[in-house]
């Protein structure tokens, strides 16, 4: 571990020298003759110091007042599983001088945290949407200037408040409009893609945001010659699936490898969080008619352990091609999270099917996507008959692609801990004022069954 110290040297005024000497301390005069040494280090990187020296200075010259800035020198190189701990807002980089794959030298400025400044410029599509934000409010914190690609100014103006003055920065942009994609990269070192649908609009359909789209933004990223490439893509992703979403995912990642063959691709579990669509969708409905009674098992994960391995990934070059699934620390079923969350609200299920009680009823899959498909119809989006299809299909893990533990984050949260942050506004007003539920009490909820058979 070596300082590099790098001097502006300009004269200095009698009361600059006065205050010199003062302070460090000196008992010589400064008329007398003295010789004044003047070290100059330069660091290559192999961490090879040269020292260049002024050997003499005329008495007749004045003193040089040195103002130096104090950068500390660690190795390039470096593990993905060791974080740094330079000041409360930690960062992932392990050094202040780091260079792209590209060859560009990135110098780190400030000890870590919203007035520090990383030297690296990161793009990220769909910074608005529910993991987005997370992702560029990691990368915006700690100085990394931020790219955000939007469409709408009423969705993206809250996360200029996620960095310091003129860290995160907005591009408007159009998903059929190449050359607005190429504006978006031009300048970045690192590209993250977050952008992704699981329902057609009328103006897009899930192929033309989950391929086409993801197509354009990676040529543009090649065409910049960026050098990191990160694709979210989904857990079940596969060309062959039955669901439109996880074909579309999974045709998606084959696109982009054959486009930039070392993209990393990430793969997140159902993620829960305050806007997630897990939580809010198995929440707030007191009775579902599904094909399986939510009998369809996935490992949820944290937005923020997420976040967190996202970033990690985005600085890290070893990760480059590599391919991530990223899920929580236990299995669970829908049903089994259904109980904890009316174990929080306290909404059971008390008489037949047409009670206003928590209950859940399993209808046949034809019957399930029939309805999806009307209910698709209207403005909002309700349901679909894909994502009714998603219901039946449990999530699978890819024995291949590395995890959390990979990345060097083993402390993933919980779902029974943080839970009740998140669904304690479904409560009736009359237990609005019960405190939240132990732990252990959520785990035995889990195995109660509150429905109708």
């Amino acid at each position: 571990m070596s300082d590099i110290l790098f001097g502006i040297i300009f004269p200095a005024n009698q009361r600059q020298q006065n205050l010199y000497y003062e302070r460090e301390k000196k008992k010589i005069a400064p008329n007398k003759k003295t010789t004044i040494y003047c070290f100059i280090y330069l660091v290559t990187f192999q961490e090879q110091l040269s020292i260049a020296s002024i050997p003499y200075i005329k008495p007749t010259h004045p003193l040089l007042h040195i103002t130096m800035l104090k950068v500390s020198a660690r190795p390039i190189s470096r593990s993905i599983g060791v974080s740094s701990r330079r000041s409360v807002y930690t960062s992932v980089l392990e050094s202040d001088i780091n260079i792209t794959k590209n060859g560009k030298v990135n110098l780190g400025v400030g000890a870590g945290g919203r007035s520090s400044r990383t030297g690296y410029t990161a793009t990220v599509f769909g910074a608005s949407g529910f993991l987005g934000r997370y992702v560029t409010s990691k990368l915006a914190r700690h100085g990394t200037t931020t790219i955000v690609p939007f469409r709408d100014d009423m969705k993206k103006r809250f996360l200029k408040v996620t960095g310091d003055l003129g860290v995160v920065n907005f591009v408007e942009i159009d998903a059929r409009n190449l050359q607005s994609i190429e504006d978006s990269v031009a300048h970045s070192d690192i590209v993250i893609n977050c952008i992704g649908v699981d329902y057609d609009t009328k103006n897009f359909k899930m192929a033309d945001i989950n391929i086409a789209l993801a197509e354009r933004i990676a040529e543009a990223t090649k065409k910049a010659n960026v050098p990191r490439y990160i694709h979210v893509s989904s857990y079940n992703a596969d060309p062959k699936s039955e669901s439109v979403f996880y074909a579309t995912k999974g045709i998606g990642e084959q696109v982009v490898r054959d486009i930039i063959p070392d993209s990393t691709i990430v793969r997140p579990a159902p993620m829960f969080g305050r806007e997630d669509s897990l939580l809010n969708y198995l929440g707030p409905k007191v009775k579902m008619w599904t094909p399986n009674k939510n009998a369809k098992e996935v490992w949820p994960v944290y937005v923020l352990d997420v976040a967190k391995a996202l970033e990690k990934i985005a600085y890290d070059d070893s990760t480059a091609g590599q391919t991530f699934e990223l899920y929580g620390p236990e299995k669970v079923t829908f049903q089994e999270i259904r109980n904890m969350i009316h174990g929080i609200t306290e909404n059971y299920a008390q008489v037949g099917p047409w009670s206003y009680q928590f209950a859940d009823y399993a209808i046949p899959l034809p019957l399930a996507k029939a309805i999806a498909k009307v209910q698709q119809l209207v403005w909002w989006n309700l349901t679909n008959p894909d994502q009714v299809q998603r219901l039946v299909i449990n999530q699978k893990i890819d024995p291949n692609a590395k995890t959390f533990q990979d990345l060097g984050i083993d402390d993933l949260t919980r779902l029974p801990d943080v839970l009740f942050s998140y669904v304690k506004q479904w409560r009736h007003p009359l237990i609005a004022q019960k405190g939240a539920p132990g732990k252990k009490a959520l785990e035995r909820l889990r195995d109660v069954q509150h429905f109708t058979p």
